[in-house]
């Protein structure tokens, strides 16, 4: 996500269409952005993330030459608002919050994250080290913790894959597999690890960087414990778009927010996490959609 003067060339042919305040029927759905809004998941430290607004910001308002506003919404649902009102322009979500997003057509895929040249990663079940278990098969009828009701790659991933194993249906959900009263919600991936630390659970189920990475847990946490098994792919983060934004427009800002591959990888890393990449939006999202569409039959019981 870099910075590039050849795009203060382009700034005129940034027009936008959809809900936003000012914008007229008469007007045929297009107007002049004066103002972009960026929405950042309320994912970290509050004051690392208010020093990482402010430097995106200003990144940004030079890249584009107008003024540029980064928030933190409270939720996901004040994203989906906002892409639908046309009060917020683009958004930093989860491949499964882009999902939904599409599917009630307030919001496309801009650019995804690359983490070591992929665009996917994996969800894992881990146990303590010195557990029998070799696979997910043998935690039938065991507690086990997902990471949250909505975790990607600590719920909806996993609990897809039961279903592919044939191990739950539908009806049944994961209590039909590890048992009534033996399927747990953490509030994140570190409090489900903490029921299998204290026995509560015998998994959980994370994302492979709680394992893989230095990011949630310590060194002596991790080798007390291990992979049970691993499932995917998982998509990575998006940068979403609001669905009303015209193609010129989206075309614009997709070059502007790639510049910062080569020309601010540091500010790229701190808020990202990863190469921001183009990548096809269907090809992209479809095992989540997937996955998705298994758990709203869930839901739905």
């Amino acid at each position: 996500m870099k910075n590039g003067g050849i795009w203060s060339l382009a700034l005129a042919a940034l027009v936008l269409s959809g809900c936003g305040v000012g914008e007229s029927p008469e007007a045929g759905g297009l107007q002049v952005l004066d103002k972009v809004v960026v929405a950042l998941k309320p994912d970290k430290n509050p004051d690392a993330m208010l020093e990482e607004r402010q430097d995106l910001g200003t990144w940004l308002e030079s890249a584009l030459g107008r003024p540029v506003e980064v928030i933190i919404p409270a939720s996901g649902a004040v994203i989906e608002q906002g892409l639908a009102n046309g009060t917020i322009d683009l958004a930093w979500v989860s491949s499964t919050s882009l999902a939904r997003y599409r599917e009630a057509g307030v919001a496309e895929l801009l650019v995804a994250g690359e983490i070591d040249g992929e665009t996917s990663y994996r969800s894992y079940w881990v146990s303590l080290a010195g557990k029998p278990y070799g696979s997910i098969e043998d935690l039938q009828g065991k507690p086990v913790c997902f990471a949250s009701p909505t975790s990607t790659s600590g719920y909806i991933i996993p609990t897809h894959d039961l279903a592919q194993r044939g191990l739950i249906t539908a009806e049944d959900g994961p209590a039909g597999f590890f048992g009534k009263g033996n399927v747990l919600y953490g509030t994140g991936y570190v409090s489900a690890i903490q029921r299998v630390f204290s026995g509560q659970a015998e998994a959980a189920a994370v994302s492979d960087y709680v394992m893989d990475e230095n990011r949630h847990l310590t060194e002596e946490e991790k080798s007390r414990l291990k992979v049970v098994q691993s499932q995917g792919p998982v998509p990575t983060h998006c940068l979403a778009i609001r669905a009303t934004i015209p193609a010129d427009g989206v075309d614009l800002l997709r070059a502007t927010v790639l510049q910062l591959n080569t020309g601010n990888s540091g500010l790229r890393d701190r808020i990202f996490g990863s190469v921001l990449k183009e990548v096809n939006p269907d090809e992209h999202l479809d095992s989540i959609q997937r996955a998705l569409a298994f758990v709203n039959r869930l839901d739905a019981q």
